[in-house]
């Protein structure tokens, strides 16, 4: 009797270390699994960050190519319209197509370079407008600040403001205006653009314009949390305002 006892003893310690041994053993081939599906799913994450950074660059090159053809049109219209100022905007004119030519190619391109072509294509449109035209600029650029000559601005940023401003401004309104303030202090990019405008002109061009939704779409892919981009439109007065956070976006350039 007492020898049944201990066979029954030995044989539940028996099943009991096998049973230890079987669950560690599933316990170590479920651990092994789940660091291969770990290390699996994070080299599939990083194939797709690939692949959605190549297909990002690709829609910029592709909007890059519709939007140069656009600007040298309206560029070139400009000058052709008032012939007789032709000579005066020929150094702007060089300034604007040097830029376009060989600047726009680049993916970033520094603050000053981009701000003396958004002034110099200001020059260009002023050709367009009389003389006692109520055009008011601003300017306040802090050039010892420490992103203004740094790679971090993409070019051609400014051109969808400007070329909005002149296009749809009301001229022959008694009161009609173009006010543009450009501001870079602190790492922060400001631009403003306020015209007299004709409202229905502004929604068919919010509606359907390719030169706005391309405007927004590379505000998203380049800069996406680092900007902010604010449109009003109010008693016939148009008004834009972007500003780009670029010293954040120049710090997360440089530790990415």
């Amino acid at each position: 009797m007492e020898g049944n006892y201990y066979m029954i003893h030995d044989y539940l310690i028996f099943i009991g270390v096998f049973a230890i041994f079987f669950f560690l053993t599933v316990s170590i081939y479920l651990f092994s699994q789940n660091q291969k599906f770990k290390i699996k799913n994070t080299k599939l994450s990083e194939a797709n960050k690939i692949i959605e950074q190549r297909l990002n660059e690709v829609q910029l090159e592709h909007i890059g190519t519709k939007l140069n053809p656009h600007l040298f049109k309206n560029i070139l219209n400009s000058v052709q319209s008032h012939a007789y100022q032709t000579y005066m905007s020929l150094d702007k004119l060089a300034n604007v197509l040097d830029y376009i030519l060989y600047e726009s190619n680049n993916k970033f391109v520094s603050p000053k370079e981009e701000l003396n072509f958004a002034l110099s294509l200001i020059e260009i449109n002023k050709i367009k407008i009389n003389p006692l035209f109520d055009f008011r600029i601003k300017s306040r650029i802090d050039k010892s600040d420490t992103v203004y000559e740094e790679k971090v601005f993409a070019p051609l940023i400014s051109v969808d403001l400007i070329e909005n401003a002149f296009k749809h401004t009301d001229f022959l309104a008694q009161d009609s205006f173009i006010s543009i303030q450009l501001e870079l202090e602190d790492g922060i990019f400001t631009m403003k653009v306020s015209n007299k405008a004709s409202l229905k002109n502004v929604l068919e061009k919010e509606k359907s314009g390719f030169g706005s939704q391309s405007f927004d779409q590379r505000l998203k892919m380049i800069y996406n949390n680092h900007y902010s981009l604010h449109k009003s439109s109010k008693n016939g007065i148009f008004t834009a305002e972007l500003t780009i956070n670029l010293r954040e976006f120049y710090d997360k350039m440089r530790y990415s």
